[in-house]
């Protein structure tokens, strides 16, 4: 009976066109899938099983992983794909009763033998475009990911010509070319490895849309949010995900600023303190922010201030650094400084009078303080001036 269908399949392939189309709305508009495809894959596919219940010889399961990838290449969401495949066994079981109708030969058990046999072929044939489908939708999903990492890093780097190839970009990133945006930077806690896990779609789901970028030591995104309020909540969001040190940016209202945002999160991750799970936003700490933008000026700058400090024994130089950096984070008071580093404020006075002596800069007048305190900073944040101190020790 099968056999006797195959010459028939043209023929029968629009009689299935108009079954799926009857059924299922997607395939009825032909928006997703246009008609002469569909046709084409009903064709194929009923050629294949007919030729498969015919038991001809040498055949594979191309057809319906041809099906498969085809559909998903097209965005047919797969639950409509396999209720299409439904309605075309059905549709050729009936073709199949009708062929049994007009021979004698063929009996009603004969017709339950042949249906087992056809819908074990169902689950076959269905499985084989599954397996396709979602094997081609992970390659569609890992090239647009790789394309919209290349738009981000396009972006954020700038040099992309006129305003209007920004404009194009934002549109296939979905961000708006003028609005309030932010950069962040976070330190990858691995090579490669995302900072803030599900970030994207946290933000999505309060209404803050995002685009992000991966590479070996950070990950990066561009924010937009719908408002400058909008920040707060962004260092919310940040604050709860981060696994290791995370940069903002200023805010900025177009996506063409991006590039010296992005400079401007950068010195706001490492103003931050390496190893710690925590957000410094730029706006929120200047005097740090100056010294990461400037670090060789910096690293002079502390040299010259703390150079004798530094060249004292392990213990007495992290004694000072230690005493100094309590007393500028209190606010300058000797008394709440010695009750966190327990001794007597006393001590902490004499500690102070010491690094005065050697720095040659005192506490009381706000310049020489101002000056310590960058100092400080500098000896905290810049990696060569950690580094040139231990070799000093």
């Amino acid at each position: 009976m099968a056999a006797s269908l195959l010459p028939r399949v043209s023929e029968l392939a629009h009689v299935l066109v108009d079954r799926i189309q009857q059924n299922i709305e997607v395939y009825r508009s032909g928006d997703l899938v246009p008609e002469d495809d569909l046709y084409e894959s009903c064709r194929a596919n009923l050629e294949f099983m007919f030729r498969h219940l015919a038991h001809e010889p040498m055949l594979d399961l191309e057809a319906p992983r041809r099906t498969g990838r085809r559909r998903a290449d097209q965005r047919v969401p797969l639950a409509l794909v396999q209720n299409a495949f439904r309605n075309s066994f059905e549709c050729m079981w009936q073709m199949i009763v009708a062929a049994a109708a007009e021979t004698e030969s063929v009996s009603d058990a004969d017709l339950v033998s042949i249906a087992g046999e056809i819908w074990t072929f169902h689950d076959t044939f269905t499985s084989a475009m599954m397996n396709a489908f979602n094997e081609t939708v992970a390659l569609l999903m890992l090239r647009r990911d790789q394309e919209r990492s290349a738009l981000v890093e396009a972006v954020l780097q700038g040099g992309m010509g006129d305003a209007k190839t920004v404009h194009d970009a934002a549109n296939l990133l979905a961000l708006p070319y003028q609005g309030t945006f932010a950069v962040v930077a976070a330190d990858a806690p691995g090579l490669a490895q995302h900072a803030l896990p599900n970030v994207e779609p946290v933000l999505r789901a309060r209404d803050i849309g995002s685009a992000w970028r991966l590479t070996p030591d950070l990950h990066l995104g561009i924010v937009s949010m719908r408002s400058t309020a909008g920040m707060a909540e962004l260092v919310d969001v940040l604050r709860s995900l981060a696994t290791s040190r995370v940069g903002v940016s200023p805010s900025f209202s177009r996506l063409d600023q991006t590039p010296h945002a992005l400079h401007l999160a950068r010195n706001a991750l490492a103003a931050g303190t390496a190893g710690a799970a925590a957000v410094t936003v730029f706006d929120d700490s200047p005097l740090p922010m100056l010294v990461v933008s400037a670090p060789t000026t910096a690293a002079a700058i502390s040299r010259k201030i703390l150079g004798p400090i530094l060249e004292l024994t392990d213990t007495d130089r992290e004694l000072l650094i230690t005493t100094m950096a309590v007393y500028f984070e209190v606010d300058g008071s000797a008394s709440q400084a010695a009750e966190r580093l327990h001794c007597h404020p006393n001590t902490v006075r004499y500690r102070l009078r010491r690094i005065e002596k050697l720095s040659g800069r005192s506490f009381e007048r706000k310049l020489d303080s101002a000056e310590l305190y960058i100092a400080l900073n500098a000896l905290k944040q810049l990696p060569t001036m950690q580094s040139a101190s231990a070799e000093q020790t």
